[in-house]
């Protein structure tokens, strides 16, 4: 569900994009992809151990005010719903991320070969 808020913006902006930018970000949305777990996979090597984000909802029981009709306060127990976002260490191969580091360095060059004749084609089909 994480990657559905975090593209929330993206489609908002995407929204406003001109019809070359637009295509430009719809031709490059694998290379940011790959990008993004390249750099993510780098920074696990880095540490030694990935972060696992959890998301958990607690319910709290706090005091809640009110007031009667005639103006009287008075005091009750509620309930308030929260969502807590947990970061967690996680133990990784160092072998297997390493080698899955390699494996997308090597896709992303292949992506990205495409991708730029991809945004040459929107940049001529889009002029500005």
């Amino acid at each position: 569900m994480r990657p559905a808020f975090m593209l929330l913006p993206l489609v908002a902006l995407t929204a406003c994009a001109t019809p070359r930018e637009q295509c430009i970000a719809d031709v490059t949305r694998d290379t940011r992809i790959l990008s993004s777990l390249i750099n993510e996979t780098e920074a696990n090597l880095a540490r030694g151990y990935a972060l696992d984000e959890r998301r958990e909802v607690r319910t709290i029981t706090r005091t809640c005010r009110g007031e009667t009709s005639e103006g009287e306060a008075f005091s009750f127990p509620c309930k308030d719903t929260r969502t807590v976002t947990t970061t967690q260490p996680v133990a990784i191969d160092l072998e297997a991320e390493a080698a899955k580091l390699e494996s997308l360095r090597e896709r992303f060059e292949l992506v990205q070969a495409g991708s730029n004749q991809a945004v040459a084609q929107c940049i001529a089909v889009h002029p500005e």
